[in-house]
């Protein structure tokens, strides 16, 4: 309730600073020089599935409502654009190393960078610009290195002002689940308000596993994040099973807009826990 009355008393805010702004551009002398910006067409505007600019797993999910729809084109925008109707937010990704994040990042970002980064500062930071409803979100996602040791002294830069927290673990390995706790108190040091969220990685690998040992797995999984009150997600960056949904997922959270998410606790199926 806290975080949803900060939300909105700075969305107050910014709506207020926004018509100030067209206010004075409507005050001046009609005998002074005015330049008027063209805007680009609106979100709502339909968007061919075939254009360049959309990319296939798109397909992964989607926005629903009984008198509106929302649609997303996850068009890259140019960084020379007028950016003063852009709202950024930044997303932290923790983990441990070598359970797919960067995969899972770059399966919904794009690109192929990261690894020189890691070398430098210990942290990937990937940009990605939505429209949603007629307005620009940009996704600043900072995932911090796997190698625990060396990766506290980057927690703090990750989850500083983050309005979300997403703990990933392998889901054939059961060591890194257990590790998620640890990331989650270092985490919590710095940020008390971000909406957790426990993704389990590479699902098309532990479909393949004895289904006993799946039960065990999931049981734990969803145990820890009723715990912390995350939403829990399996996912597979190889077959994009939940990469969008997530991110999709947090977009209706953030801005309260209206989409379903089913639940399923089917053992063989990717989880989809609340």
């Amino acid at each position: 309730m806290k975080r949803r009355i900060l939300w909105r008393i700075s969305t107050l805010r910014r709506c207020l600073r926004s018509f100030g702004r067209r206010f004075a551009a409507c005050s001046v002398s009609k005998s002074s020089s005015v330049r008027y910006r063209h805007l680009a067409p609106t979100a709502t505007a339909t968007i061919s599935s075939s254009s360049s600019c959309l990319p296939e797993n798109l397909v992964d999910g989607g926005f629903s409502s009984t008198d509106e729809v929302v649609r997303l084109s996850c068009c890259r925008l140019d960084r020379a654009k007028d950016s003063s109707d852009l709202v950024s937010l930044k997303i932290s990704l923790l983990g441990d190393a070598h359970i797919g994040k960067t995969s899972f990042l770059r399966k919904y970002a794009g690109g192929e960078k990261g690894e020189e980064e890691y070398a430098v500062t210990g942290i990937n930071q990937v940009d990605k610009t939505l429209y949603v409803k007629g307005a620009r979100i940009s996704y600043s996602i900072w995932e911090v290195e796997g190698d625990h040791n060396s990766s506290l002294d980057h927690i703090p830069a990750a989850c500083k002002d983050s309005v979300a927290m997403l703990f990933m673990f392998d889901l054939t390995s059961r060591c890194t689940l257990n590790s998620v706790i640890t990331w989650y108190q270092e985490a919590r040091k710095w940020n008390h308000t971000a909406i957790p969220v426990l993704i389990g990685t590479k699902f098309d690998e532990f479909v393949q596993l004895p289904l006993d040992l799946q039960w065990t797995i999931a049981s734990q999984a969803r145990a820890f994040a009723k715990a912390v009150n995350a939403t829990l997600f399996f996912s597979s960056a190889t077959y994009n099973i939940n990469v969008n949904k997530i991110f999709k997922f947090l977009t209706a959270k953030l801005f309260n807009l209206h989409w379903n998410l089913d639940r399923n606790l089917t053992i063989g199926e990717p989880i989809i826990d609340f």
